[in-house]
């Protein structure tokens, strides 16, 4: 019986095997209970191209509470679409890593989309 990260883990794995056969950039998101993490990876896997998070000390300065908000995954969200395009990435593949895509990770996507990043 797998528990429920197992379970989560083992849905991501399947998501990043489908995303490495399209050979393009990969958006992944972690989220904790307090934060959420955004990653863009190169084309092949090897690099971080461009990350934001709730971490940072700038986006902790704008938020009210902590970064476990559907408003903080959104600056989370505009911040990495203005990374990656200042990197020159356009178009990504969205690695939800398992998670469902609702609430914070929704926002998060629907964010970087807004900003122009394409998935």
């Amino acid at each position: 019986m797998l528990n429920k990260k197992e379970q989560r883990l083992r849905r991501s794995r399947q998501t990043r095997e489908r995303i490495a056969k399209q050979g393009v950039a990969r958006l992944t998101v972690f989220r904790s209970n307090l934060h959420i993490y955004a990653n863009v990876m190169s084309e092949d896997g090897t690099r971080v191209v461009a990350s934001a998070s709730t971490v940072e000390k700038d986006l902790r300065d704008q938020l009210a509470g902590n970064g476990g908000s559907a408003a903080a995954a959104a600056l989370v969200g505009k911040r990495i679409a203005e990374k990656a395009k200042a990197a020159g990435v356009e178009k990504v593949a969205f690695d939800r890593a398992g998670f469902a895509y609702h609430g914070r990770v929704k926002a998060l996507a629907e964010a970087a989309r807004e900003a122009g990043l394409q998935f």
